[in-house]
């Protein structure tokens, strides 16, 4: 009997994934290589719970990639750059991540020489097209298997499937799915099925446990986050986690997205993501300080097609690339402190100190005095500022005179 084909299996541990494991391997009678992407948000307990799971479905092999360094360079810290809000609501929590997690698991496939790549999402949401966009650009010759999406299964289907195969797993539904990462954490349940309910305190991962307000500031060197309370860090990383550590407790962050999808329907989803909240607004206030007019004009443009065609799952194609190019440059003077005071649900910006600011008083004090124009400089330049729009008027109002 010849060796079974390879397959690699981008696997959590879930429902889905464990039915994937158990279908892939009985019935369609591949060697099941699964791997776990780590993007930030499984704790060295849970990815015990995972690697014990993906043994006793004897698996070929499991694996654990973690990218979380390269997710926030590759991935997040333009999303900082761009101050990349979706739908001015939303950080991207889970679909930056999930564009780094379709890499990686390409990779594992040209690393063992597999056949064919699967994965469990549903026909029903955005995953299935970021994963299977990242896979046919990347490995275009490898087939993609996606059990749930293809037989479309219900949950009840997979259980009994599951159990027929003495699969002993907590078949308990949870009330409401988490996805967390570095980025954020996102929160589904039957209100945001909805479109008029919010969800409740019980459905919010991390509690309200912070109440009195708290100053803090924020140290960003060339646009990145590098130090909290004026201690530096060695990865931006570790400071975007120490931030959400200090912020989560005061229910700063939660709120509902309501977006469109890429396969054309509305969908809502809950997040929490205190630090990519506070990071965001306290880069974009620092920015209004440190870049001139026309840099934010233009950074706004880009910005939002960036995290759009990201959400979308194109962070592959090429135009991504140029405009990282250029959020690049434009972080050259993006230094400095943020200041900032946490309350429960809120955060305030207070103040920013930077060397590069371009609110300098030796140049003037806005609506106070000017040091660099006289009187007669402002009229000449009103003058030919408004020049085009003078004659618009002057012939259209002889015009409109001469025809009534």
């Amino acid at each position: 009997m010849s060796n079974p084909l390879k397959v690699v299996l981008a696997f959590s541990g879930g429902l889905d994934t464990t039915y994937c494991a158990i279908y892939l391997k009985k019935v369609l009678n591949l060697e099941v290589h699964a791997i776990l992407v780590q993007t930030g948000g499984f704790s060295s307990e849970e990815l015990g719970v995972v690697t014990r799971r993906a043994h006793e479905l004897g698996v070929a092999s499991f694996s654990i990639a973690d990218v979380t360094e390269e997710y926030y360079q590759r991935c997040i810290k333009y999303l900082v750059f761009g101050n990349v809000l979706k739908n001015n609501v939303y950080p991207l929590s889970v679909s930056a991540e999930r564009m780094m997690q379709a890499i990686a698991i390409a990779e594992q496939v040209k690393k063992i020489g597999a056949s064919y790549v699967a994965h469990g999402s549903t026909g029903a949401g955005n995953d299935q097209v970021r994963f299977d966009m990242v896979f046919q650009s990347m490995i275009p010759e490898v087939s993609i298997l996606t059990p749930i999406r293809d037989q479309s299964l219900s949950r009840e289907g997979e259980i009994n499937f599951l159990k027929e195969n003495n699969v002993e797993m907590d078949f308990t539904k949870a009330a409401y799915s988490i996805n967390k990462g570095l980025w954020g954490t996102s929160v589904g349940g039957r209100e945001t099925l909805t479109s008029n309910q919010y969800l409740p305190e019980e459905a919010w991962p991390t509690g309200i446990s912070a109440s009195e307000p708290s100053d803090i500031s924020l140290q960003f060197i060339n646009g990145e986050l590098k130090g909290i309370n004026g201690i530096s860090e060695d990865s931006s990383v570790v400071a975007i986690q120490k931030l959400q550590a200090l912020a989560q407790p005061y229910g700063i962050g939660r709120d509902i997205h309501v977006g469109d999808t890429i396969i054309g329907i509305k969908g809502r989803v809950g997040f929490e993501a205190a630090a990519p909240l506070i990071i965001i607004k306290a880069h974009h206030q620092l920015e209004k300080h440190t870049l001139t007019k026309w840099q934010l004009y233009w950074k706004d443009q880009l910005s939002n097609w960036y995290g759009n065609w990201l959400h979308e799952g194109m962070m592959l194609d090429p135009t991504m690339r140029n405009i990282e190019a250029f959020l690049d440059d434009t972080q050259k003077t993006v230094t400095g402190t943020v200041f900032l005071t946490l309350y429960p649900h809120r955060f305030v910006i207070t103040g920013v100190e930077s060397s590069h600011d371009l609110m300098n008083s030796q140049f003037g004090a806005y609506g106070e005095q000017n040091k660099s124009w006289t009187g007669e400089d402002v009229r000449g330049f009103a003058k030919i500022f408004g020049n085009q729009t003078s004659i618009y008027h002057t012939i259209n109002t002889t015009i409109d005179a001469k025809e009534n």
